[in-house]
């Protein structure tokens, strides 16, 4: 477990505020989005005996043209659109109520197979102790995303949560961390950027309100050693440490 510091000057003094990214940067995306579709694909099976790659052929077929519909609205996100959409190319028509069975069956298997990254609660309380304010910078929409903090237990650990639903536009589009900083108060500074998107999270903040960036090495990978990188970490308990070692308590 290591902490990379790659640009000393943005990491040397006590941080303002600390940014987070929530998906796959708190906790790893992919499990918990495998058991989401594991338990969508077996309802589609037993409902309409259709072929499990079928269906999952169909169905990234109907998320990719709802992206591509939307771009970068929170929208773009929606599981009850992908499912709208499934529905109306296997030749069943809408089906609402069937497009919302789908979307929380999703939503209930995903929630019970997330799982916190080592060290998040710690850390957080770290910079709760020490007076050092703390916000959510999400894409998505806000009902689910919400619905994340509360099941991971972090809603009352972080003063603000702004989601690319609130902002108007996913990550790297400035409005959403400028809307986060109106929120905390613009003269906090530095701010620090923590999240496992290169482009996103990490050069999006760099670029809309000059944040320090820190990013999860194991989803960086070939940008780790990026110079728009302040600093890289294995786990959250090197950040902790790190503050620790600073003095900033």
């Amino acid at each position: 477990m290591t902490f990379t510091v790659n640009n000393p000057n943005n990491l040397g003094l006590r941080p303002g505020a600390v940014l987070f990214d929530l998906d796959n940067t708190l906790y790893p995306y992919l499990p918990a989005h495998e058991a989401g579709m594991r338990s969508i694909v077996e309802k589609a099976v037993t409902k309409f005996g259709l072929d499990p790659y079928d269906f999952k052929s169909v169905f990234a077929r109907a998320r990719e043209d709802i992206k591509h519909q939307l771009g970068s609205a929170a929208s773009s996100h929606s599981r009850l659109l992908y499912f709208q959409r499934t529905f109306e190319y296997l030749g069943l028509r809408s089906q609402p109520v069937l497009s919302l069975e789908f979307e929380q069956t999703y939503w209930r298997n995903f929630l019970s197979a997330i799982e916190l990254r080592e060290g998040v609660r710690e850390f957080l309380d770290l910079l709760a102790r020490i007076s050092i304010p703390r916000a959510i910078v999400t894409d998505l929409t806000s009902q689910i995303q919400f619905r994340k903090l509360v099941f991971l237990d972090l809603d009352q650990r972080f003063e603000y949560v702004v989601t690319s639903e609130e902002s108007g536009a996913d990550k790297p589009d400035a409005a959403v961390f400028k809307a986060v900083i109106e929120k905390l108060s613009p003269e906090l500074e530095p701010v620090w950027m923590i999240g496992d998107n290169y482009l996103g999270d990490l050069i999006g903040a760099k670029n809309a309100i000059c944040a320090s960036t820190l990013g999860l090495r194991s989803e960086l990978r070939e940008h780790a050693a990026d110079p728009q990188v302040d600093g890289v970490f294995d786990s959250f308990g090197d950040l902790e440490r790190y503050v620790l070692d600073r003095g900033w308590e």
